[in-house]
């Protein structure tokens, strides 16, 4: 492996980790960027990484909201207490967790195959960006009703659910569409992050396993260290980008992103319309 595929594999881990947190489809932007910088390795394998390199991601996000994903505590050794609300907020992600796992297994090749593609990327990035905004706008005048993880009910939990599925759609964003349903729930900036970070965490270690299983486990010292790399750099850098997306959402809304997503969703709309 030379140095020229050591730099696209670290450029790609720096994409997954911006764009793993941030609503404007870190996948979109995975495919998109093999358009232009592509790796030098087996489509089967690119497409296993480009789903597996999310780990590193799903891995910053753990060790920074460790104290709220783990339930157990271990002052006493012989007495451990046990945080009930954590435990209920699993509880919550996993009913969040059944739409997408049932239609992810039946529906995950299909999808790639017909809208793995330039075209519906771009297309998504727009339809998601307008709505952004739209709801946003539409949110203004209204105060939510769900302030905090705690306040999410089970019944919201499994429509926000419902809306992750969107995410399979290439192009759309899981934490876009999560969070979208979640404010269209009634569901607070703040809240609706935190509960994409939970739901992040089964969800992507699932479709990592998944693509694991479907490519085996036979790799080249060349796609290890491909993979150990980028999702190191994925790491390093969603710590940064989770540290700022909760900052940021304290005092801004989403819009700024939605109109990223329609600007960069007409630039290559239009590159691949002239150029393709």
């Amino acid at each position: 492996m030379d140095i020229i595929e050591i730099l696209k594999v670290i450029f790609l881990g720096i994409v997954e980790g911006i764009t793993e947190w941030l609503p404007i489809s870190s996948t979109g932007h995975m495919l998109l960027v093999d358009e232009f910088i592509t790796l030098n390795m087996p489509e089967d394998f690119k497409e296993m990484f480009f789903v597996v390199i999310q780990l590193g991601a799903i891995i910053a996000v753990v060790v920074m909201f460790w104290k709220k994903m783990w339930p157990f505590q271990f002052k006493d050794k012989l007495q451990p207490k046990v945080n009930m609300d954590i435990i209920n907020m699993w509880l919550k992600v996993v009913v969040a967790c059944i739409p997408s796992a049932v239609l992810g297994l039946l529906l995950d090749d299909i999808l790639e195959e017909y809208f793995g593609n330039a075209i519906t990327i771009s297309i998504m990035l727009i339809v998601y960006g307008i709505a952004f905004i739209l709801i946003e706008n539409w949110n203004k005048k209204r105060t939510p009703k769900i302030q905090t993880l705690d306040d999410i009910s089970y019944k919201t939990a499994f429509f926000i659910g419902l809306f992750q599925v969107l995410s399979m759609i290439p192009g759309t964003s899981r934490s876009g569409a999560t969070i979208i349903g979640a404010l269209l729930l009634g569901v607070s900036r703040t809240a609706a992050a935190e509960f994409t970070f939970f739901l992040a965490v089964p969800t992507m270690v699932g479709a990592s396993l998944l693509k694991l299983v479907k490519f085996g486990f036979d790799f080249t010292g060349a796609e290890i260290l491909t993979l150990v790399i980028g999702m190191v750099v994925a790491f390093a850098v969603s710590v940064l980008c989770i540290k700022f997306l909760m900052s940021f959402i304290k005092k801004h809304d989403f819009k700024v992103f939605g109109w990223y997503r329609i600007v960069l969703g007409i630039i290559i709309l239009a590159y691949f319309l002239i150029f393709s």
